[in-house]
């Protein structure tokens, strides 16, 4: 994507779409990303010249999905951007904690999604364990001091109220400065029973709920 105003809160940013991604969380708008080899992909490699076209316009380069810590050249990709004099961005579900640990130091913010409440979150990944694997991965970046925001994505049909208080509750006690709401939208889902109803939209009075439940937590929808 060679310009976004949203990818990187406060920065302009090209985006760079990694394939891969062993969860299948069904509202997904990037579904043809989670297979690794797929038709027009492009090698990193042949971004670089245009991204160096784009020194002084761009302010940073965002690293997305799919998944971008399953590949094992992450790093040494965001090294070489670093370099241009971008600031790196990262968008991460958590699902490899230590690649995620690997990248953290050449990172400048992170967005990092949390799908669901503990309980609920083999419901939504299809992956039993993967609570524990994001988990693992909000912990290193509360013990990081890299900038990051927590987001979830949400559908009425897949995480009720009493699911979002449960994980406004936990996003509080973890200390989690920065919830954002992201409600469904259907563009890119291959789910056609969620894309049916349309674009989600978000109660005013769940927020508030939400709010209540968690006053240190502090809690927007984009």
């Amino acid at each position: 994507m060679p310009l976004s105003t949203l990818d990187y809160p406060g920065e302009l940013a090209a985006v760079l779409f990694c394939r891969g991604c062993p969860w299948r969380c069904p509202y997904c708008h990037n579904a043809t990303l989670r297979e690794s080899d797929g038709e027009a992909d492009e090698a990193f490699a042949d971004t670089l010249p245009w991204l160096e076209s784009r020194q002084g316009l761009l302010d940073a380069v965002v690293f997305s999905g799919g998944e971008p810590t399953a590949q094992p050249g992450l790093p040494a990709a965001m090294t070489a951007v670093r370099d241009l004099g971008f600031k790196i961005g990262l968008h991460t579900a958590g699902m490899f904690p230590d690649a995620l640990a690997d990248a953290l130091p050449y990172c400048d913010w992170v967005g990092c999604d949390i799908k669901a409440p503990a309980a609920a979150y083999g419901r939504i990944t299809g992956v039993p364990g993967s609570a524990a694997q994001a988990s693992a991965s909000l912990q290193l970046l509360e013990q990081s001091h890299v900038a990051f925001e927590v987001r979830t994505t949400w559908h009425p049909a897949l995480l009720t109220p009493t699911d979002m208080t449960a994980l406004a509750d936990e996003l509080d006690r973890q200390e989690v400065p920065t919830w954002v709401i992201q409600p469904f939208q259907p563009k890119g889902c291959a789910d056609e029973n969620l894309s049916a109803a349309g674009p989600a939209v978000f109660p005013d009075e769940l927020l508030e709920t939400l709010r209540q439940t968690a006053p240190g937590l502090s809690i927007t929808v984009r």
